[in-house]
């Protein structure tokens, strides 16, 4: 993507932050003049759809030629969405802004909820669910909380995402209190022009500290029948939900490897064809959300199993996160490796895919290894998520 394209209003001032930025592979948005939130949960979509319409028309009345929809979905259907129409977008490359050296910050308090004990039985409990039949896989998730002696800056540590992470999804978007930051590796759903894309990730590895040590890493995870198992019961999902809106539909029959900074994943790039006016990515993509690899499997049963379980609400961590246009075109990612930084105060949030197989204090370890993300770019170690 070479150009720049600016929507209504006047031409953003030098190097101001946008209001909402999502970068992917096909280049960056940045909003800004985002007015007031629409918050209908995505469960309520008659009425949301209603209000998205709505919405979009009164900024084509009022001279966008092409309005976009900004915002993410929480994690929970029944919980509040956050979306906008900006008043102004640009649409254009996507550059990582100048990355600094991290302010030194020390951590005044942190709270891990639930504590590694607790989650570890959680784990045990999705075991035990798992062995009478009525689950086949949950996700389960902590919160870190993290009181610092400074601020952290927002721009800043979008800033060194970008840099540590540069194929990454980033997004940064206002909340009522607070930011929500993230580098995601995983696309849920990109729509343009009737070609649909969705790249799932299910199963992971913390990556070796030596090349030797990295590469035997990628093959054991591939090798792995337990983590097959997990990324199987995902592809099946989206298959279902995708085939009958597609008349091409190409998944490949076995995952690939692809990696971040920290961690191995196996991933399925799925492509096809929409049939001719067809749905937009924005109803797709709340069929599809969330997928067993945000949730688990059956979706109904693992998430009333989470909402028992996790002791904190998830909010808008492990929703989708993104942009569509008027026209049914648009980019939605999940919502991990992520924090909401409010001055002093930060939030992050990690999950492990717990399936037939796992091990209590792995699943642990692993969702440290994806705090790992956040907390190296607010310049701390990753031994806080221990």
């Amino acid at each position: 993507m070479n150009t720049l394209v600016m929507e209504s209003g006047a031409p953003a001032e030098a190097g101001s932050p946008p209001d909402f930025l999502f970068t992917s592979s096909q280049g960056c948005i940045r909003a800004y003049d985002l007015g007031q939130p629409i918050s209908t949960p995505a469960c309520e979509w008659s009425l949301l759809e209603r209000q998205i319409v709505q919405a979009l028309a009164a900024a084509e009345a009022a001279g966008q030629a092409n309005p976009l929809l900004v915002g993410a979905f929480a994690f929970d259907p029944a919980e509040a969405s956050c979306l906008y129409i900006p008043g102004r977008y640009e649409r254009g490359e996507r550059t990582a802004p100048q990355a600094t050296p991290p302010l030194a910050n020390q951590v005044i308090s942190v709270q891990s909820t639930p504590a590694a004990a607790e989650f570890k039985a959680s784990v045990s409990s999705a075991l035990d669910a798992f062995a009478q039949g009525r689950l086949s896989k949950v996700v389960l998730s902590r919160k870190l909380s993290l009181q610092l002696s400074k601020p952290a800056e927002p721009e800043q540590v979008l800033a060194r995402l970008m840099t540590q992470n540069p194929n990454a999804f980033h997004f940064s978007l206002p909340l009522g209190q607070g930011r929500l930051l993230g580098a995601s590796p995983e696309l849920l759903l990109r729509v343009s022009a009737g070609e649909v894309f969705t790249h799932p990730l299910a199963g992971s590895a913390k990556r070796g500290s030596e090349p030797e040590q990295d590469k035997a890493v990628a093959r054991e995870l591939l090798a792995s029948r337990k983590d097959q198992h997990e990324h199987k019961l995902v592809i099946d999902e989206i298959r279902r939900v995708l085939a009958p809106h597609c008349r091409v539909l190409a998944i490949p029959a076995e995952p690939s490897l692809m990696s971040t900074d920290t961690l191995w994943h196996l991933g399925t790039p799925i492509a096809g064809q929409l049939h001719a006016e067809q749905a937009s990515v924005l109803s797709l993509a709340c069929q599809l959300h969330p997928t067993p690899a945000l949730c688990g499997y059956p979706t109904d049963l693992a998430r009333q199993f989470i909402r028992e379980q996790e002791p904190f609400r998830r909010a808008l961590f492990s929703g989708i996160v993104g942009w569509c246009d008027s026209q049914g075109n648009g980019e939605w990612a999940v919502v991990i490796r992520c924090g909401v930084l409010d001055g002093h105060h930060v939030e992050l949030f990690a999950g492990a895919g717990i399936v037939a197989g796992s091990d209590p204090a792995m699943e642990w370890a692993e969702t440290g290894t994806k705090l790992g993300t956040m907390l190296k770019a607010l310049g701390l170690g990753t031994e806080v998520a221990l």
